[in-house]
C-alpha cells in the first residue's frame, strides 16, 4: 500500500477510524440497546411470532453484525479507490 503523500495517509486512517466508530456505534445500539436496554419496550411488538426485544437479543444482533461486516467491506473498497490504494 503506497500513499501519494503523508497527508493522504493521515486522511485515509482518519476516514477508516471514523467509519469504524460509526459501525461500532450501530452494533452497540443494536446488540446492547435493543437486546438489553430497550427489550421491555420492544417486547410489545411481535416479529415473526417472537417478541422483538427477544428476537434482537437472540438473532437480530447477529444479522446486523453480519450486515455491518459487508458494509465495512464495501465502504473500505470505496475508500481504497478514493486514496489510490486499492488491491488489484
Amino acid at each position: 500500500m503506497s500513499f501519494r503523500s503523508e497527508d493522504d495517509k493521515k486522511a485515509y486512517w482518519r476516514a477508516n477510524i471514523h467509519l469504524l466508530l460509526k459501525l461500532l456505534t450501530v452494533w452497540f445500539v443494536v446488540s446492547f440497546g435493543c437486546g438489553i436496554l430497550f427489550a421491555e419496550a420492544l417486547n410489545s411488538i411481535q416479529f415473526f411470532g417472537f417478541k422483538l426485544g427477544f428476537w434482537f437479543a437472540q438473532q437480530g444482533a447477529i444479522y446486523v453484525f453480519i450486515a455491518l461486516i459487508f458494509i465495512y467491506m464495501f465502504k473500505m473498497n470505496q475508500l481504497d479507490k478514493q486514496f489510490g490504494v486499492e488491491e488489484e
